[in-house]
């Protein structure tokens, strides 16, 4: 379980801060007490999360710059002189990631390479947790979930990036950050499936389209209908990245690797699954049509094996999908209401721990 007690009063440096993860991950930190200092770019979506639940009145301190200059993160590990650093600033898109590789390579792998190269010059540091991607598999559309040994890979350079991230993580954990270096740190990776919550503006994701489309009184276009994902809300990655962070502080190397945080696989679903149900708890006679011009490839299928995080960090999933829908639905109704979305997310965090 997540120790409160542990958490209070800890300096947590986050990159992403201003994306959808790193904000209810600030929202989940700020309810126990931890001090947080954000560095990332400006939100990148009219509405956002950040904005809407005012977070910078939430942290320590919000940076907005870039990962990609090293000297200006380096500094801002620098003056904040944390105990626990969490990398979730990344280029997070598969289409994006077609549309502009060289920025996506650039963000994923070289900001991996700035931070790791800051946390060396950080004395204060004693944990790393690097989140990737459950796309950072070679996928061959197996039917049973990758292990955190399988082979790396990357079709897409989204994927592919990711894949580069994990194996950058791995050689500064070698090399430099281990118990026998000058600096000691514990160095873990985290793989998470695809992540779903109120809050999430971005372009190109199923949940956000179809809550625009809602929203809208549009019908909900989906582009592959078929494709199956470990879908699961926000809360549950997030909630494997502090025990994970905690343990990693507590116990050091011993956990310092990679982990995947996914679903039950009863929850793997195809995308007209999701968004049929949408459709229903939404009501209003919301209704979606398959769009069937031409995509760039992204795998059908994909599957997490999260038994080594349930076996050695008795972290385990706590929402089903239907719980995480309904989540969802909740927080768009208050958006659309225009009611205090900060407190439905306070509200949200506090219903998972209690689960």
């Amino acid at each position: 379980m997540i120790d409160l007690s542990f958490w209070k009063g800890k300096k947590v440096f986050l990159t992403g801060h201003t994306g959808f993860k790193g904000s209810w991950l600030c929202l989940w930190l700020s309810t126990m007490g931890v001090e947080v200092t954000g560095y990332s770019l400006e939100p990148s979506s009219n509405p956002n999360l950040y904005e809407l639940c005012q977070i910078d009145q939430l942290i320590h301190r919000s940076i907005i710059a870039d990962v990609k200059d090293g000297d200006s993160l380096s500094k801002a590990i620098m003056d904040f002189q944390p105990e626990i650093v969490i990398h979730m600033a990344a280029q997070p898109l598969v289409r994006e990631s077609y549309k502009d590789p060289v920025e996506t390579y650039a963000t994923n792998v070289m900001g991996t390479v700035n931070l790791l190269e800051a946390v060396r010059r950080c004395s204060s540091v004693s944990v790393v947790v690097n989140v990737t991607t459950d796309k950072c598999y070679e996928n061959k559309e197996w039917v049973w979930g990758y292990r955190e040994n399988e082979p790396l890979g990357g079709y897409d350079p989204y994927s592919s990036s990711k894949a580069c991230s994990e194996l950058v993580t791995s050689a500064y954990r070698s090399s430099f950050l281990n118990k026998n270096s000058i600096h000691a740190v514990s160095v873990a990776t985290a793989r998470a499936g695809n992540v779903i919550g109120g809050g999430d503006w971005a372009k190109d994701r199923l949940v956000p389209d179809s809550i625009q489309a809602l929203l809208s009184n549009q019908p909900i276009k989906i582009r592959n209908p078929h494709s199956i994902r470990p879908w699961q809300h926000v809360l549950e990655p997030l909630g494997g990245y502090l025990l994970l962070a905690q343990n990693l502080f507590q116990y050091g190397e011993k956990y310092a690797s990679a982990y995947n945080f996914g679903p039950h696989d009863e929850d793997a679903k195809p995308v007209e699954w999701i968004v049929k149900k949408i459709c229903d708890k939404w009501g209003r006679g919301a209704t979606y049509e398959i769009d069937s011009s031409p995509q760039p490839h992204e795998a059908h299928y994909l599957k997490l094996d999260c038994s080594k995080a349930i076996s050695e960090l008795n972290w385990f999933p706590r929402w089903n999908l239907e719980t995480a829908i309904d989540k969802i639905i909740e927080f768009t109704l208050a958006y659309q209401s225009k009611e205090d979305l900060r407190e439905i997310c306070f509200k949200q965090i506090l219903e998972y721990q209690n689960t």
